[in-house]
């Protein structure tokens, strides 16, 4: 049985982007450089964040 999966992203915090760019550096700094598959899927989950809350023109950048 197959089940239904939304690709919707949701965030609960309404965080700058400032803010998630700050964790996704950190993140960076944390792992040394290379991600493990958990770190890879916060690294994923951070630049959609990322991208939601980001200025239009950061995003065209």
């Amino acid at each position: 049985m197959l089940h239904n999966m939304s690709t919707t992203v949701e965030f609960a915090s309404a965080r700058s982007a400032d803010e998630v760019n700050e964790e996704i550096r950190a993140l960076w700094r944390r792992a040394g450089g290379t991600l493990s598959v958990e770190q890879r899927e916060e690294y994923q989950r951070l630049v959609m964040e990322w991208a939601t809350v980001a200025p239009q023109s950061a995003k065209a950048a």
